[in-house]
């Protein structure tokens, strides 16, 4: 399926969002944003769009240039009506260099310059049937998203410009009480740089709500990896090192403590060895505890998660949202050999209708030994209504061990961003 579209234009993209901006204030919003609503629902079914701009800044220690990239990234659906049962789904998705690409996306050879892994690609990023006809049960065939808890072990990496999709077949069931069973089967996933890797991977979420604080939940990953890319045929990339097999639980929850306060806290384990043609031989764990408190809209948190490791093999989840862990200068995107142990603290809240999140990490071996470094992180959000948002970020790696494993050097990271969806 070949898909062609002609990128907006930064300038369009521009008077479209300052349009749209306009468009929150009391006297404009309701009238602008229901007309477009409207106009997006066609032949029973219902169109998306969602336009996101992104300018990211990079500087790392140890190469000569900064990365700079301004990219405007679209994605543009259909999502037909019900028919017996059935519903299909059809995404584009499209990312964009516009006036700077300075930058190391992966598939351009500027090694000279940090990795922004955002490369100007087209393709089709979900394709899907779906099928509920059946009582209490869904079952989806085809390129989708599959989400399981909080991204940690497979998630849509939704903060690239391109999404992780999957082709694969998902089976979801809540015939049981209190009980959500999704299990799938993993043929095929598309990562943020538009590759396809081929893979034989069975998967299951077991989630159950019934306990008075809070969720459980056991999940298990058979990754089986194909050693060949097949995004490009003449190349070999060795992925058999990311076969793994993987069994976790979690729980999650929140108690109220007062009408204004409530205590916050997770727990999770994993255990997970090699698998399939994997040609290492390791037994490792990894172990998230977290608590918080809620007072007021003030958030306040302190964690610890540990990737262990076993014969020079860290705990991996190839399919995560790794963004999410670990800092968002992603210093850690694949476990150092020693593992890692990250301890951090969280601050959240909301003043005036801007989101701040600030984080500090403190990043260790698994036996806590060796330092790696510390990370600060900031970010402030801010969202006009349901369909415009601003966004800031930063991000600044300080390395305590240059030594400790490759690329653990001094970087900082900015982001500017906006973005409209309907």
């Amino acid at each position: 399926m070949q898909v062609i579209s002609r990128p907006l234009s930064s300038g369009g993209f521009v008077r479209l969002f300052m349009l749209g901006l306009s468009a929150t204030s009391p006297a404009f919003a309701e009238g602008f944003n229901e007309s477009i609503e409207k106009a997006m629902n066609v032949g029973g079914g219902k169109f998306n769009v969602d336009i996101r701009y992104r300018f990211e800044y990079v500087d790392q220690q140890n190469l000569s240039e900064v990365a700079k990239a301004d990219m405007i990234r679209t994605r543009i659906g259909y999502l037909t009506p019900e028919f017996h049962g059935f519903k299909a789904f059809a995404e584009y998705e499209g990312n964009q260099d516009i006036f700077t690409n300075d930058y190391n996306s992966t598939r351009n050879d500027k090694i000279r310059h940090p990795v922004i892994a955002d490369p100007q690609e087209n393709e089709v990023n979900q394709l899907w049937v779906n099928y509920g006809g059946l009582p209490q049960t869904n079952v989806k065939v085809g390129r989708q998203r599959i989400i399981f808890d909080n991204h940690r072990f497979i998630g849509n990496v939704i903060w690239r410009q391109l999404e992780q999709t999957y082709d694969a077949v998902a089976i979801t069931n809540a015939s049981l009480p209190d009980t959500t069973i999704t299990a799938g089967y993993i043929w095929k996933v598309q990562d943020i740089t538009s590759r396809t890797i081929g893979m034989n991977s069975p998967v299951f979420n077991i989630a159950y709500t019934g306990l008075p604080y809070g969720k459980f939940v056991v999940h298990g990953e058979w990754l089986d990896y194909d050693n060949r890319n097949e995004s490009f045929p003449t190349r070999t990339f060795n992925t058999f090192t990311n076969s793994t097999q993987t069994v976790g639980v979690r729980f999650d929850g929140a108690t109220p403590i007062t009408d204004k306060i409530k205590a916050l806290y997770t727990a999770e384990y994993a255990w997970q060895e090699d698998y399939a043609e994997n040609p290492r031989d390791f037994k490792v764990d990894y172990w998230m505890a977290e608590g918080g408190v809620d007072l007021w809209g003030f958030v306040f948190k302190g964690s610890f998660e540990e990737l262990g490791s076993d014969n020079g093999q860290g705990f991996r989840t190839p399919l995560a949202t790794l963004h999410a862990f670990q800092g968002w200068a992603d210093k850690f995107l694949v476990t150092p050999a020693d593992g890692i142990r990250d301890v951090y603290g969280t601050f959240k809240t909301n003043l005036y209708g801007v989101d701040l999140w600030f984080v500090y990490h403190d990043f260790r071996d698994d036996t806590g030994n060796i330092r790696y470094g510390e990370e600060f992180d900031v970010q402030v959000e801010k969202k006009f209504g349901k369909h415009y948002s601003l966004l800031f970020k930063f991000a600044d790696y300080n390395s305590s061990n240059p030594r400790a494993f490759a690329g653990n050097v001094d970087t900082q990271k900015w982001w500017l961003q906006a973005g409209v969806s309907f």
